[in-house]
């Protein structure tokens, strides 16, 4: 009988790009189209789509939760998120799509949480989101120990480091309330993601499978 050897992981924690980058492309490329549906959508009703985004600390602004990142109040506003929501949510795949749904719910509800808790007014849009994508990058490679992912966060922070002063209070148009808790749940949601490759890298390697 012959042993065969444990197969090695599919998805390293030290990963830059998405193991699968066409399914990526896909869904961040759909993601965008969406985005753009909907302000298409609202501008040509009009149906004041704005309207469901997050009221805070009233119940029925709670659901916009779900709702505010899918939302912009112009096409400015759209535009400026759009490279952010593409290159971002790409490499923010990394870990393949399971991870991304998973990070990218725990920033779309922890970013919303705070703005429902400490917002000025009603708040829509999708740089919440980026936001968190941005400070997960930055981050995981501290928590993995990971020198590439360390150095896609230094080309990340040269490139969009200014986009975190967002998270102080400044411009009374744009919610750094969205932004700051945005980035607290990416870097939230790093950690989670090194602890769980630590616990799976803890465990014993299977003895493989045995042909008789």
């Amino acid at each position: 009988m012959d042993t065969l050897p444990a197969k090695p992981a599919e998805r390293p924690v030290n990963r830059v790009l998405p193991p699968n980058p066409g399914q990526a492309a896909i869904v961040v490329a759909g993601l965008t189209v969406l985005l753009y549906l909907i302000e298409l959508i609202d501008r040509i009703l009009p149906a004041n789509l704005e309207r469901f985004g997050i009221v805070p600390r009233r119940l029925s602004g709670l659901d916009g939760i779900v709702w505010a990142p899918l939302l912009h109040g112009t096409w400015g506003h759209l535009l400026a998120n759009t490279l952010p929501v593409l290159v971002l949510g790409f490499l923010a795949m990394a870990g393949g799509l399971g991870q991304w749904i998973s990070v990218t719910a725990t920033i779309w509800v922890i970013s919303g949480i705070g703005v429902w808790l400490t917002g000025g007014g009603l708040t829509v849009g999708a740089s919440g989101v980026a936001f968190g994508w941005l400070a997960f990058l930055l981050v995981r490679g501290i928590f993995t120990r990971s020198l590439l992912q360390l150095g896609v966060a230094v080309v990340l922070f040269l490139y969009w480091g200014g986009m975190l002063l967002g998270v102080l209070p400044g411009n009374p148009g744009v919610s750094w309330q969205g932004h700051l808790f945005g980035a607290a749940a990416g870097v939230l949601a790093a950690w989670f993601v090194a602890m769980a490759g630590r616990r799976a890298a803890s465990k014993p390697a299977p003895a493989g499978d045995i042909l008789g």
